[in-house]
């Protein structure tokens, strides 16, 4: 039975577990060898579909004569708009005690 092709999503998120998984280095040499070969292969197939979604857009943009046009696409135009996720940092003082700070 032929395997489902899984969505590009789906094919990027494997690819982070994978990766994931390597850098945790708790594997055996077997296992980091098949992951490695398992993340060839999404990557590859995650660029073909790029590649894909590419050429699909360049035929979309092309004008009456066949010659690629540019088009400025605005903000409102790329959907729904995120604040992006702020980070909390931690600052530690060594200097907490010192009264020669000019702050």
């Amino acid at each position: 039975m032929a395997e489902k092709k899984q969505t590009f999503e789906t094919s990027l998120t494997d690819l982070e577990k994978i990766v994931r998984r390597l850098e945790d280095g708790d594997l055996s040499l077997e296992e980091s060898l098949k992951l490695f070969e398992d993340g060839v292969r999404l990557s590859r197939e995650c660029q073909e579909r790029l590649n894909q979604a590419e050429r699909r857009i360049e035929v979309l943009l092309k004008d009456e004569n066949g010659n690629p046009t540019l088009e400025i696409v605005k903000a409102e135009d790329l959907g729904e708009r995120r604040e992006p996720k702020v980070k909390k940092r931690i600052v530690f003082d060594d200097d907490e005690d010192n009264d020669e700070s000019p702050f």
